[in-house]
C-alpha cells in the first residue's frame, strides 16, 4: 500500500470538510443527502434514493468554503426508520417512499439449505399481506450470505434462497400483477461485521423490499 504524504492528508481532510458541510446544510433543507456518488455499504444498486437533490448555491455564504474549495455532487437519501426485533432475526426498514423487510437466514433456512423451514411460511405470509396493503407493484427479492465459504457458493446460495422466498410470495401474491426482481449477492453489502459471529448472523439474510403505496391502496 502506497503511504500518504502529507499533502495528500491535508487534501483528503479538505475533502471531508467539505462533504460535511453539505451534508449538515442538506439535511436541514431536504431530510439528508449523501455527497458522494458511492452507495453505501449494504445498499445493492437499485435500491438507493432516486429522488433528485436539492438545488445549493456553492457561492453562499453560509457554506463558509475555504477559497478554491467545490462542493461535491449533492445525492438525497431518504431518512430511515429502522424496527428491529429482539435478537435481531427481522428488520424493517421505512422510509417515506419504500419498505424494506430483513429476515435472517436462520429463521429461514436450515443451515447451508435453501430450503424453506416450516415456520418460514408464517413469517413470508406477513410480508405478502404489507406488499398487498401498500398496493405494490414491483418487489425486490434479494439473497445475501456471510463471508465464510467460498465467494462462488456464497452467490450461489443466495441466490437460490431469493428464489425459494420469492416462490411462496407469488403463489400468496398470484393475480395482483407484480413483477419481482430477484437477485442473489452472496457477501456482497454486508451489513455488519463478518468478523463476529453475531455479524454474520446478520449478514446471512433474505431482503425483501418494495415502493410504499404504488397501486393508491396504501393504508395510512
Amino acid at each position: 500500500m502506497t503511504a500518504s504524504t502529507p499533502r495528500m492528508r491535508r487534501g483528503a481532510a479538505s475533502a471531508l470538510a467539505a462533504a460535511a458541510l453539505v451534508v449538515s446544510m442538506q439535511f436541514a433543507a431536504a431530510g439528508g443527502v449523501r455527497a458522494d456518488e458511492t452507495p453505501a455499504p449494504g445498499t445493492p444498486p437499485g435500491t438507493e434514493s432516486t429522488s433528485p437533490p436539492p438545488e445549493v448555491d456553492g457561492n453562499s455564504p453560509g457554506l463558509k468554503l475555504r477559497d478554491g474549495a467545490t462542493l461535491a455532487s449533492a445525492r438525497v437519501l431518504d431518512i430511515v426508520s429502522v424496527v428491529e426485533s429482539e435478537g435481531g432475526e427481522e428488520r424493517r426498514e421505512e422510509t417515506s417512499s419504500n419498505l424494506k423487510f430483513a429476515l435472517q437466514a436462520e429463521v429461514l433456512f436450515g443451515k447451508d439449505s435453501a430450503k424453506l423451514s416450516g415456520a418460514a411460511n408464517t413469517r413470508i405470509a406477513e410480508i405478502a399481506s404489507e406488499i398487498r396493503n401498500q398496493g405494490a407493484k414491483r418487489v425486490r427479492v434479494f439473497g445475501f450470505t456471510d463471508n465464510l465459504g467460498s465467494a462462488a457458493h456464497g452467490d450461489v446460495l443466495s441466490k437460490q434462497r431469493a428464489d425459494a422466498v420469492h416462490k411462496v410470495l407469488s403463489r400468496q401474491l398470484s393475480g395482483s400483477g407484480i413483477s419481482y426482481e430477484i437477485r442473489g449477492y452472496g457477501e456482497d453489502y454486508p451489513i455488519a461485521d463478518n468478523g463476529t459471529e453475531d455479524g454474520r448472523k446478520k449478514n446471512r439474510r433474505v431482503e425483501v423490499s418494495f415502493p410504499r403505496g404504488e397501486g393508491g391502496s396504501a393504508q395510512s
